[in-house]
């Protein structure tokens, strides 16, 4: 049986695009398959994590110094472009999530959510507008149909339903995994934890 890892993501998280190319990196070498699952790390942080807005407006110094040095080091470890911080930050995520959601459903989600990546922090675009969307729906074969899509009230209604899983299985952020159903990981960095779970899992 091949191994499951459900990825909750949100790609307004640069800490997600990291984890999310180790994960694909991770998968096509190890043999385990992806369950993508979008969601809205905003509607995370206003139920269970306000924590994260406190730490922005009120920063202490030398944790925000290190946050910006460790970020800037895995970027460089992993190879990809990334600006932070970009223009636009933070970003409302939520149409280009319900895009990942179409895709997920058109089996089309990762190249749509890396598309929406590069946009936003390779080069700094406002993927919160449907031209800039477009172009991601379109690294996944899809067309305009996909944006009307994303905005219907049953992508809505999915995004959010995501969004309270995540919630009531214990997530606080992104990226979080799951393997096994209730075997949770968060952060890009345990990817390592990942592979692990996922092969006693086969």
């Amino acid at each position: 049986m091949t191994a499951q890892v459900e990825f909750f993501f949100d790609c307004s998280s640069p800490w997600t695009y990291l984890g999310f190319e180790a994960l694909v990196k991770a998968a096509a070498e190890d043999g385990f398959g992806i369950v993508w699952r979008p969601f809205l790390v905003g509607g995370v942080f206003n139920t269970v994590n306000p924590s994260v807005y406190e730490m922005r407006s009120k920063p202490v110094v030398p944790k925000a110094r290190y946050f910006t040095k460790d970020l800037h080091d895995w970027i460089r470890r992993s190879g990809l472009s990334i600006k932070w911080t970009p223009s636009i930050f933070p970003i409302n995520s939520a149409r280009a999530m319900r895009l990942c959601l179409v895709a997920a459903d058109a089996t089309a989600c990762e190249p749509v959510a890396r598309r929406i990546f590069q946009l936003y922090w390779g080069e700094d675009r406002d993927i919160s507008q449907p031209d800039v969307l477009a172009e991601a729906a379109a690294a996944g074969g899809l067309g305009a149909e996909a944006l009307e899509q994303a905005d219907s009230p049953e992508m809505k209604a999915k995004l959010r339903a995501n969004t309270d899983e995540l919630i009531a299985r214990g997530g606080f952020g992104s990226p979080t995994f799951y393997v096994g159903g209730d075997d949770m990981y968060f952060g890009q960095d345990r990817i390592l934890l990942v592979r692990e779970a996922a092969a006693r899992a086969r």
